[in-house]
């Protein structure tokens, strides 16, 4: 298959499973686009959004239009990182009476993981997740357990609710991809939604790609070429944002205490490769980086003593530094 036949092939996938998923989720465009970006990019997303807003349901029917192994991990805090990845048990041969050690694979092995309300368990907990995510493998028992690739890893948290969660740290935060918010329904869109689940039910989705097409893509994200005008427009963006360097912009220097890392920059290459591709061009603009500045930058920037005393967020943050990048 030719560049352009692959090129043609992901975008009829990519809309075939954005129909699929609408057979469950009313709106949300947005949401499902930038998922449906790490996922051909092979990053892992970070849901965030108030109790209600079909967090689950979204990512268990990503899964579903997929044909890949899922699993579901409840966080609470009595969770043990063994609980995830697994652990060595003791088991006898009931011929011979000989007793030898077995890896017993936990959750963490399936190509698509949903880690449900990922700050309410210990960082302890916590570390073994996201040591999986950077490493794609587990250790257990001095032996290296490699994860079946395609692996993605989607968390989500609930931003109302402190009291008794364990914040992720900077470090963690910076190994997703995209921290995604989900926001409240349009009044048309909640009128659609409590008509369609109070009345007959429709047909679950169906899978619509496999493993095999995932990693075809991953593949053709990787070979698709940037211009250098993206790539630096992508590193200056980063850039702008470390408020003791030398290129911060005003905002940066005003309202944070510490910026985004080069994984930024490499992130938003990919996500703007990836979107590119996703809408059927065979390149990335700079456009296509401005678009993802939001979910790559959220949850890398940590805002000072002002931001919180002027109540300046941060995606109001990143509108500054886009105005002040221009591009």
């Amino acid at each position: 298959m030719d560049e352009a036949a692959r090129l043609d092939s992901l975008r009829e996938a990519r809309e075939a499973m954005a129909r699929e998923i609408g057979k469950v989720i009313v709106g949300q465009d947005r949401v499902i686009e930038e998922m449906l970006i790490a996922l051909f990019a092979g990053g892992h997303v970070l849901l965030e959004g108030v109790p209600g807003l079909a967090k689950t349901l979204l990512i268990s029917s990503l899964a579903r239009v997929m044909h890949l192994s899922f699993s579901r991990v409840q966080f609470t805090p009595d969770l043990m990182p063994a609980d995830i990845t697994g652990s060595e048990i003791l088991e006898e041969d009931p011929a011979t009476r000989q007793r030898t050690f077995k890896f017993v694979r936990g959750p963490i092995f399936a190509n698509v993981v949903l880690a449900d309300e990922i700050n309410r368990t210990p960082p302890k907990t916590q570390a073994a997740l996201l040591q999986a995510m950077q490493e794609r493998q587990v250790t257990a028992g001095g032996r290296t357990h490699a994860l079946q690739p395609p692996f993605f890893v989607l968390a989500t948290q609930n931003p109302i609710e402190q009291e008794g969660t364990y914040p992720l740290p900077e470090a963690q935060l910076d190994r997703f991809m995209f921290n995604i918010l989900i926001d409240y329904p349009s009044l048309d869109e909640e009128l659609a939604i409590v008509d369609s689940t109070t009345g007959v039910l429709v047909g679950d989705p169906r899978p619509v790609v496999d493993a095999a097409a995932v990693l075809a893509f991953q593949d053709l994200v990787r070979r698709v070429p940037v211009a250098e005008n993206v790539t630096r427009y992508a590193v200056r963006l980063a850039r702008a944002t470390r408020a003791g360097g030398p290129e911060a912009c005003a905002a940066a220097r005003e309202y944070l205490a510490w910026g985004a890392g080069p994984r930024a920059a490499q992130f938003l290459v990919l996500g703007a490769k990836t979107r590119a591709l996703l809408q059927g061009r065979p390149t990335p603009e700079p456009a296509d980086v401005r678009a993802l500045a939001h979910p790559v930058l959220r949850h890398r920037l940590v805002t000072n003593f002002h931001a919180a005393a002027e109540e300046i967020g941060k995606d109001r943050i990143v509108d500054l530094v886009l105005e002040e990048a221009g591009g």
